[in-house]
């Protein structure tokens, strides 16, 4: 967690053995045989580099089949609009649910480097399986799948085996993704002080890797298979994706790495049970009677010092309710006595939860890009000076993109070091303010978008068609690009930061369950304004011939609730407290210079 650290003990001159660890990581991270990390030969922007390489062909092998997904179901396998848009967002949704598959196996068994490589390795597997089948089954006759061509019915096996391949894809890139961020993080050392600088910036350039594979997706290989040339671009994914795993495998001997915690369901199971079975303690113990253990038994993270808050919990790792806990030398009942640590850990998570939810209103926000703001693009003068060519309104997101890229650098070359004269703080404003940023920004993206709206409609000419230029949809994407910057890689960077040294990559998939929840109530809204604005027999708000509606009061809508959102957001924000870590513990470390806490107070006992 990213917490205040308290060191207790002594301020005696280090050894020189003592000295000599110097050379050696802080934070408990390993090489891949198990020994300290040594700084020198191990992590680092080598090892980060490497990772956001792997990101970022990663990304762009993932979107090569999401991008145009809808058009292959409508266009080789037959499927209606409607069903076939369905199809994408059950498939979209599985992928985050997936995350979190992931994140359980390598936060509690496998560690981190060995789910992402597993994973991968199915990824892999899926766009090769996918790119197969679709050359030796899918296209038939020959040169269909275009707009005007399109293919013949399939047999059961041959659509079952696509199934397969598509959610292989899914269950390959869903339990990578929430992983290879935190691992990437892991590459720096957070105790050192340089190091962990670097660590921040590597958030906003891993965001920034997703980008620039997701724009080489949204260009080149979408016209690829947009021009009737499936097999070229899922082989051209899955190219990408076998050379992003040989990247990633290449760094082994490189990478730092953070040994799996155990399951922590079964830790936070403990601390819910151990609370309610203690609850005959009455009034919630003071600090002075809370076990807070020192033996190996409890150790292997940082351990995490008492907070206010939540004070039921605390009654959990009453010492005074266990009546066989006579001494150290004894076993206590994990489920009759809990660690502070224990407890905090479940404090962490219930204090994140309020701002998660306050993310998600932002993702339904987030979410308009890739929908409604390409239907009005559709309907608005797209031609250019070249006779021929009119622009495409799903790519008016590479405005989104170039937003992007533009403002991470920026804001790590001139921004953070201006303001942090201001704040005092290296990496200038925090995490919390700028997703805070991010929800006003999304709010005036929404507000720039209901104006266009208006104008666009007052310029109508025919059904689905007006004399305004799509090129005035530039500020609306260019205001998302700058509000998912300081709400998603400050997101990134919060999770990271507080979540327990056991749940990082749960972390990390509850970012990517906020974009998926995003999705799922961006449809309930939708859903939910299409039936009340098309009673009695009225067109409604987003019809099928936009100048019949009333886009732009659907768009000031979300800006509304957006600005609704940021009121709750401040006062979640304004409330949340972060832990308060004593120092680390391993399980080979030997007397040192950090202070122990006793396990009992001998008048509690």
């Amino acid at each position: 967690m990213k917490m205040s650290v308290i060191v207790m003990g002594s301020e005696e001159r280090l050894s020189p053995e003592e000295d000599k660890c110097i050379e050696y990581t802080l934070d408990g991270s390993v090489d891949i045989k198990g020994r300290p990390a040594v700084k020198a030969s191990s992590g680092g922007w080598l090892a980060g580099g490497l990772i956001l390489l792997n990101q970022g062909l990663a990304t762009l092998a993932f979107f090569g089949v999401n991008v145009n997904l809808v058009l292959f179901l409508t266009r080789v396998l037959g499927q209606s609009n409607g069903d076939a848009a369905n199809n994408v967002s059950k498939w979209t949704g599985t992928v985050y649910m997936f995350s979190l598959i992931g994140a359980f196996l390598s936060d509690s068994y496998w560690g981190r480097y060995k789910t992402c490589a597993i994973f991968q390795a199915i990824f892999v597997l899926g766009l090769a399986l996918l790119s197969a089948s679709t050359r030796l089954y899918l296209l038939r006759p020959g040169g269909c799948g275009t707009e005007h061509a399109p293919c013949g019915p399939h047999s059961g096996t041959e659509l079952g085996i696509f199934y397969i391949a598509l959610y292989m894809i899914a269950f390959g890139n869903g339990g990578y993704q929430p992983n290879v961020a935190t691992f990437g993080a892991d590459q720096f050392d957070e105790e050192d002080p340089a190091e962990s600088h670097s660590k921040v910036s590597f958030f906003s350039y891993f965001y920034l890797a997703l980008n620039l594979g997701s724009l080489f997706s949204n260009t080149f290989l979408s016209y690829l298979q947009d021009k009737g040339s499936w097999v070229l671009g899922f082989w051209a994914s899955t190219a990408a994706a076998a050379t992003a795993l040989l990247l990633f495998l290449s760094g082994t001997l490189r990478y730092r790495y953070v040994r799996p915690g155990g399951n922590p369901i079964g830790s936070i199971c403990q601390v819910a049970f151990a609370a309610c079975r203690n609850w005959k303690a009455g009034a919630s113990p003071g600090e002075q009677c809370l076990y807070h253990g020192d033996e190996k038994a409890d150790s292997g993270g940082r351990k995490l010092l008492h907070t206010e808050g939540f004070s039921f919990l605390d009654r959990a790792a009453h010492a005074g309710t266990d009546a066989k806990l006579g001494g150290r030398a004894q076993k206590r009942d994990p489920w009759r006595l809990c660690t502070v640590t224990q407890v905090e850990e479940v404090k962490s998570i219930l204090r994140l939860l309020p701002i998660w939810l306050c993310t998600i209103l932002y993702s339904v926000v987030f979410t308009q890009m890739a929908s409604l703001f390409v239907v009005q693009g559709a309907a608005m003068r797209r031609t250019t000076p070249f006779a021929g060519f009119s622009v495409p309104p799903s790519s008016m997101s590479a405005f989104d993109i170039l937003t992007v890229a533009t403002t991470i650098f920026l804001y790590r070359r001139a921004v953070c070091p201006f303001l942090a004269r201001f704040t005092g703080r290296r990496t200038g404003p925090s995490e919390l303010q700028r997703m805070g940023l991010g929800l006003v920004v999304g709010a005036l993206a929404m507000a720039a978008a209901g104006t266009v709206e208006h104008f666009r409609k007052a310029r109508a000419t025919a059904a689905m068609s007006s004399d305004l230029h799509i090129m005035w949809q530039v500020p609306q994407y260019a205001l998302i690009g700058v509000s998912e910057v300081m709400m998603y890689v400050g997101q990134l960077e919060f999770f990271n930061g507080e979540m327990p040294d056991g749940l990082k990559s749960f972390g990390s998939a509850l970012c990517m369950m906020s974009m998926s929840l995003g999705n799922y109530f961006s449809d309930v809204i939708v859903s939910a304004v299409t039936r009340l604005t098309t009673a009695r027999g009225r067109p409604g708000w987003i019809p099928a011939d936009l100048n019949e509606g009333h886009l732009d009061k659907f768009y000031f809508l979300l800006a509304v609730l957006a600005v609704a959102d940021f009121a709750v957001y401040l006062v979640c924000a304004s409330r949340y407290g972060s832990g308060k870590v004593e120092g680390r513990s391993s399980d080979d470390e030997e007397e040192g210079t950090a202070g122990r806490v006793a396990v009992v107070s001998p008048g509690c006992a």
